[in-house]
């Protein structure tokens, strides 16, 4: 176990470990949820800025579908920080910036409204992980195999036959494609790149020694995703024109 631990990509790891640990603090008692919860009106009125980030670690309490979201950090964050951003941290901590902004804006629409997009945030990775493995065969708990281009849909279809609410499923599924469509399909339609990952971000990424960095200010193109174990990325979506 410590040496999956210690294998795991840096990103994917923290965030992975930021959740565990949140979880793990709220059933020993040491933490009440209320305090880290995304509560618009005390960021704004009483300045508990800290609630724009510490939603996102909180996946609810220990139970099966706790651990079916760690599995899937632990599964499809580290085949996209491991594959198509390999060797480009910076980028991969980028997507989770924005896809966290972009749920949060989200959440500011009435209907959308939550108080945790932790669940959102690991949509936002399954979602980009099917685009860009879309061929990958995945069996769904045993029952049935689909390519994992369907599976983000396939995963909110069986949260509304178990009865959860598919409005956090959703909104990952929003945000993941938003990302997607300005950092790949836009591009590769003519389109101009305005999704850039900041020069600022790359900079901290290299000074911290995080993770693995590309040379960065240098036009190129993005190496091809790695196969992972459960099929073959589609070669169609194996470049990005963002560095």
């Amino acid at each position: 176990m410590e040496l999956f631990y210690n294998s795991l990509p840096p990103v994917t790891k923290a965030y992975g470990s930021l959740c565990l640990l949140t979880t793990a603090a709220y059933q020993l008692g040491l933490l009440n949820p209320l305090y880290i919860s995304l509560n618009f009106p005390l960021v704004f009125s009483q300045f508990q800025i800290w609630r724009l980030v510490t939603n996102f670690f909180f996946l609810g309490k220990f139970s099966i579908n706790f651990g079916i979201r760690l599995l899937m950090i632990a599964r499809y964050g580290v085949q996209l920080e491991n594959g198509p951003f390999d060797n480009r941290t910076a980028d991969f901590l980028w997507m989770m910036i924005f896809g966290a902004f972009s749920l949060l804006v989200l959440s500011a629409v009435p209907w959308f409204s939550s108080f945790f997009l932790g669940t959102s945030l690991v949509f936002v990775l399954l979602y980009v992980w099917s685009r860009e493995f879309p061929n990958a065969q995945i069996n769904i708990y045993g029952l049935f195999t689909l390519q994992a281009f369907y599976l983000p849909w396939a995963m909110l279809a069986l949260d509304i036959l178990f009865g959860a609410s598919p409005l956090p499923d959703l909104m990952g599924i929003i945000a993941g494609h938003l990302y997607y469509y300005l950092t790949v399909l836009h591009p590769l339609a003519g389109g101009k790149n305005i999704l850039k990952t900041p020069m600022w971000l790359h900079s901290l990424v290299a000074r911290w020694g995080i993770g693995r960095q590309q040379a960065f200010g240098r036009p190129g193109t993005r190496p091809a995703p790695n196969t992972p174990t459960s099929g073959v990325a589609f070669s169609g979506r194996s470049y990005r024109l963002n560095q």
